[in-house]
C-alpha cells in the first residue's frame, strides 16, 4: 500500500511539471485580473489587455466614467469554454451596482485569453466588461 501512495504521489507530482509555468502564469493572470475587475480597479484591469488591442481600441474618457460609475458587487466564473495550453474562453458573471441609485444588475462576460510565448504573459484578448446598460 506504501508503495501504491508512493507511485500514485510520483504520477501527481509528474503531471503537475507536465503542466509548466503556463499554467501557472495563467492561474495567477485569471486570480489577478478577477481581484482587479472585484475592486474596480481599471488600471489594474487594463494591464491584462493584449496591448494590440489596446492600442487599437483605447479606453475613451466616456468608458472611463461609465467604469467610474459602477461598484463591482460579484466576479463569478460561470463555465470555461475551452482551454488548451495556450488559449482559454470562459464565461464570467459580474453583478454590477450603480454608484448613483444603488441598482444591481448582472452581466455576463465572455473572456477569451491567449498564452504570448515571446512575452511570457497572458494577456485578454476580449477586453475590458461591457457594462454598457442594455
Amino acid at each position: 500500500m506504501k508503495r501504491l501512495s508512493g507511485l500514485l504521489f510520483l504520477a501527481l507530482l509528474l503531471a503537475a511539471c507536465a503542466s509548466g509555468p503556463d499554467t501557472r502564469k495563467r492561474d495567477e493572470a485569471l486570480y489577478l485580473y478577477a481581484s482587479a475587475i472585484r475592486w474596480s480597479d481599471i488600471d489594474a484591469a487594463l494591464a491584462f489587455i493584449d496591448p494590440e488591442l489596446l492600442r487599437t481600441q483605447p479606453l475613451s474618457s466616456v468608458e472611463r466614467a461609465r467604469y467610474d460609475q459602477v461598484q463591482v458587487a460579484g466576479y463569478q466564473v460561470k463555465n470555461i469554454l475551452a482551454s488548451d495550453e495556450d488559449e482559454l474562453v470562459q464565461v464570467v458573471e459580474i453583478r454590477l451596482v450603480n454608484r448613483h441609485t444603488q441598482v444591481e444588475r448582472i452581466i455576463m462576460d465572455r473572456q477569451r485569453w491567449r498564452w504570448d510565448e515571446t512575452a511570457k504573459t497572458w494577456w485578454l484578448m476580449s477586453g475590458l466588461p461591457n457594462i454598457e446598460s442594455r
